[in-house]
């Protein structure tokens, strides 16, 4: 393993196709595209991920498993020394795709997003039963990573915010060994009313954070609770975390990565967040991915917003920016600005306070 690049993975959006119909996806029962990359190109993908010095090659979708040539890529990444994963809700997890993961020990991490009833509301009906066997399959060969639940809303008076469906998921995870749940906000991939309905309230997302940060202390790390949200630092901050400091920079996975991080789509396009289309780096097929970073590190517009000093309203003024600074993708399709204020956060800063 070289592990020596400035990403530890580099994910891969293997394909956009998806024939599941989830109410907080953007690729809910959509196409492959027509100019995702063939199994050359995918290949070419790997060899970018292990030059830039990554350990693992991280695939997503869509749903990874409608990728037919997907073993084969995988099978390339073990052969030149790349860890691989998968990101999946299972459904599709028969006995060919089940023999090529183990023999490829691909490290599999699994969408869920509740309790039977919830998670079929949110995901289709029969979903959960397919990928609690999933979660059971892959818990046996140890090659089981994390449990991945997204907060959403299914309508007006059905959501996945709620203690029941929380630890519903964690019981699962204790249960068949899975070392994390994590528990994602709903990050919008576009400006599309109909997806942006299933978004948590600010409050919502105010009485989520401290709810699993009060969990933490049931569960004790069996399995550990990370969340992929960068409010949730600004609430372990002010309940005061222990040993904070060592949990934000080595654990927390919810900081906010815009132009810090990479994905690549499935075109062979980079993008500076994996939930963000908007912005195009560069293309692997005519530019390697260290010469992008290099590119987006030495961006005009990429350091402007990092610099969190550039940030509009209550996120510009707020005490914990610095820790938290809010998401930058939900900024840019909830209000149609990158540097305006996270509208999903509830907390008032205390300067607007004593105004």
């Amino acid at each position: 393993m070289r592990g020596k690049g400035p990403l530890y993975i580099v994910p891969w959006r293997c394909t956009f196709a998806c024939d599941s119909n989830c109410v907080h996806c953007a690729s809910a029962s959509k196409p492959a595209f027509p100019d995702e990359v063939d199994t050359a190109g995918a290949m070419r993908i790997v060899d970018q991920a292990y030059d830039f010095g990554a350990s693992f090659f991280g695939i997503t979708g869509g749903e990874a498993l409608l990728r037919e040539d997907l073993f084969e890529v995988i099978r390339y990444a073990k052969k030149i020394g790349l860890n691989t994963s998968i990101i999946t809700d299972g459904h599709l997890l028969d006995a060919k795709a089940f023999e090529n993961i183990v023999k490829n020990e691909v490290r599999v991490s699994i969408s869920i997003d509740g309790g039977e009833a919830t998670n079929d509301l949110i995901r289709g009906k029969g979903t959960y039963r397919s990928t609690v066997s999933a979660i059971e399959k892959l818990s046996r060969e140890k090659l089981l990573n994390c449990l991945v639940y997204t907060l959403a809303n299914v309508n007006e008076s059905v959501s996945n915010v709620n203690s029941d469906d929380f630890t519903h998921v964690l019981d699962l995870a204790a249960k068949y060994g899975a070392r994390w749940v994590i528990y994602h906000g709903f990050i919008p991939y576009s400006k599309d009313e109909a997806s942006l309905k299933a978004s948590p309230s600010a409050q919502q997302y105010e009485w989520a954070w401290n709810k699993l940060y009060d969990l933490q202390s049931t569960y004790k790390g069996k399995p550990e609770i990370n969340v992929y949200y960068p409010s949730f630092a600004r609430v372990a901050k002010q309940r005061e975390m222990p040993d904070f400091d060592n949990w934000f920079n080595h654990f927390f996975l919810g900081r906010c990565f815009f132009g810090k991080f990479m994905s690549v789509a499935e075109n062979g396009d980079v993008i500076p967040c994996s939930f963000n289309d908007v912005y195009r780096l560069g293309n692997v097929k005519t530019k390697s991915l260290s010469s992008i970073w290099d590119e987006m590190q030495n961006s005009e517009f990429f350091s402007k917003v990092r610099d969190k000093s550039n940030l509009k309203g209550k996120c510009g003024v707020c005490e914990y920016k610095d820790i938290c600074g809010g998401c930058r993708t939900s900024a840019l399709f909830f209000t149609g600005d990158i540097f305006e204020s996270d509208p999903k956060c509830a907390y008032v800063p205390k300067v607007l306070r004593e105004e």
